[in-house]
């Protein structure tokens, strides 16, 4: 299975600041979508899984606007946990008087407006997104907040939400005459150690083959280097979760990307899988 997400929801009713959230996620660097029908989230989730440069966060708007699509969101939000996904669900809420005052104020028709006035256009969708209200992990009203003390209140939820998950690592082995993956933190060229390509016997084996491994890790240098990445990460891993960071970039790379970083990412994925980080790993190369 795919390595999981980190997905933010973000849903309730119209005039809530809804898009002021959207706008606000995309700056602290999730990918973010708004109005996509309910029933193609699990389609696009697979689509972000296998992106090249590796989406790890997105924020998605769901809202009545779905149609027919949103009666399936209980469904579709148990299969995104089910398959290993961090899901947060957050509705924004607003009293009725805010909600009129600011749709007054910007001069905008509502959703679900047609000949209903929008009084009574806001008590029908409320109602409608009951279900959805009950299945949200946090509920933000927004009746007292202006947009600058929304942005804060969110980014300080999603503060909290990473401290108490912990710091997600993410390891990519890559190959040099592809070029440097983006969106990395920390790059180690491993072009120096032994290169399994000249052994006649390993050349068409990948990183993940035990062969190969063994001639790996069976060299002092390979070791060594280890150790050393090692102790650099538990260096320094707490402190760059301290520091507020949710997500770290480790990228490892040689010439084509199927052997050396390919083995040392796993040899790091599997010490590093039995603590408190969560762990995920991507080979970019290994099938070119």
């Amino acid at each position: 299975m795919a390595d999981g997400l980190d997905i933010v929801i973000i849903t309730g009713l119209s005039g809530s600041g809804k898009s002021v959230a959207i706008r606000a996620l995309e700056d602290n660097g999730f990918f973010c979508i708004d109005n996509l029908p309910v029933l193609l989230i699990p389609r696009f989730i697979e689509l972000c899984q296998g992106y090249g440069e590796e989406i790890k966060r997105i924020a998605l708007g769901v809202d009545l606007r779905g149609g027919h699509f949103f009666q399936s969101w209980p469904d579709v939000l148990t299969g995104l946990r089910s398959g290993g996904h961090q899901v947060q669900v957050l509705f924004f809420d607003a009293s009725n008087e805010v909600l009129l005052r600011r749709f007054s104020e910007t001069r905008r028709p509502h959703p679900l407006g047609s000949n209903d006035s929008i009084e009574e256009a806001i008590e029908r969708e409320r109602k409608a997104l009951e279900s959805m209200r009950e299945l949200a992990d946090r509920l933000i009203d927004t009746s007292d907040l202006n947009v600058h003390q929304l942005k804060r209140e969110l980014e300080q939820h999603l503060s909290q939400s990473a401290s108490r998950r912990g710091l997600s690592l993410f390891l990519i082995s890559f190959g040099y005459k592809f070029g440097i993956p983006h969106d990395t933190d920390i790059i180690f060229d491993v072009r120096f150690l032994p290169n399994p390509f000249f052994v006649d016997e390993l050349r068409a084996k990948s990183g993940l083959e035990p062969e190969v491994r063994n001639f790996m890790l069976g060299r002092d240098e390979t070791r060594e280097f280890l150790n050393r990445l090692h102790a650099l990460l538990e260096f320094a891993l707490p402190l760059y979760e301290r520091e507020g960071k949710s997500n770290l970039t480790l990228a490892l790379g040689c010439t084509g990307g199927r052997h050396r970083s390919v083995v040392l990412v796993e040899e790091l994925k599997r010490t590093w899988s039995g603590k408190s980080t969560r762990v995920r790993a991507k080979h970019r190369d290994i099938e070119k």
